[in-house]
């Protein structure tokens, strides 16, 4: 499938009025069409009301910060969050995870790196009932995995356990369908960051750690000894067949 950017209705969440106008503008030169929301109090009823096709959301905001936000308008809105944070705040990134946003990226922001993440973003909601795209390890194969109680299907991009919708974000779907489809193989973290977000692992980064640990317990696996999906040191992640 080609990806074109024609459409996409971008949100940024920004009170920096310069660095949001001059983002605005590079975005819009590359064919997206951008507005901007530089309170954080309005944000919430603008996600809800207007449902953009992606929201790139500052974490420090007058009125809210940008963590409650993304909690906030997680229930009633489905597409990418984009979380802007502190480059050196660790905590920052995993709370924006989980608060809900499918990614982040430290500010100062290059325009050029925010616009390949919205791209990739992108490319998740306009791929839905594609394989995941690159040379990731899934590229062909089933379209749904059936481990006792646990159902993953890739096509409806849904899983159940015990015949009840597991809650996943898109970014959180995207993993474990990696993992399950290739269950009994252990996956470095270089190899599930770049299928996942076409970029190389630096070595730091942990939201692949985070959102693991996001999805032992919606999938019914033990946080602290998990069964199904098991941290090998060193090396990455299992996820097991028979768990």
């Amino acid at each position: 499938m080609e990806l074109t950017t024609d459409n996409w209705r971008i949100l940024i969440v920004e009170d920096d009025e310069r660095l949001a106008s001059l983002t605005r503008d590079y975005l819009q030169n590359n064919g997206l069409t951008v507005s901007i929301e530089s309170h954080g109090g309005a944000a919430v009823e603008r996600i809800r009301n207007e449902k953009p096709d992606l929201v790139v959301l500052d974490l420090m905001l007058p009125g809210e910060d940008g963590l409650s936000i993304c909690r906030r308008v997680r229930p009633r809105y489905s597409g990418p969050i984009l979380m802007l944070t502190a480059r050196t705040d660790d905590m920052d990134q995993i709370l924006g995870l989980e608060m809900g946003a499918d990614d982040y990226i430290g500010k100062p922001v290059q325009p050029r790196v925010l616009l390949a993440r919205i791209r990739a973003l992108m490319r998740r909601v306009a791929e839905k009932n594609q394989p995941l795209v690159g040379s990731d390890p899934v590229s062909e194969g089933p379209v749904r995995v059936k481990f006792n109680e646990l159902v993953i299907d890739r096509s409806m991009r849904e899983a159940w356990l015990s015949g009840v919708t597991v809650d996943l974000t898109s970014a959180e779907f995207d993993l474990l369908w990696l993992l399950a489809s290739n269950a009994g193989r252990v996956l470095s973290r270089e190899e599930i960051f770049t299928a996942l977000r076409g970029i190389e692992y630096d070595g730091q980064d942990r939201s692949i750690d985070v959102r693991v640990s996001r999805i032992r317990p919606k999938i019914g696996d033990d946080p602290i000894h998990p069964r199904r999906i098991k941290t090998v040191r060193s090396k990455g992640y299992l996820f097991v067949k028979e768990a």
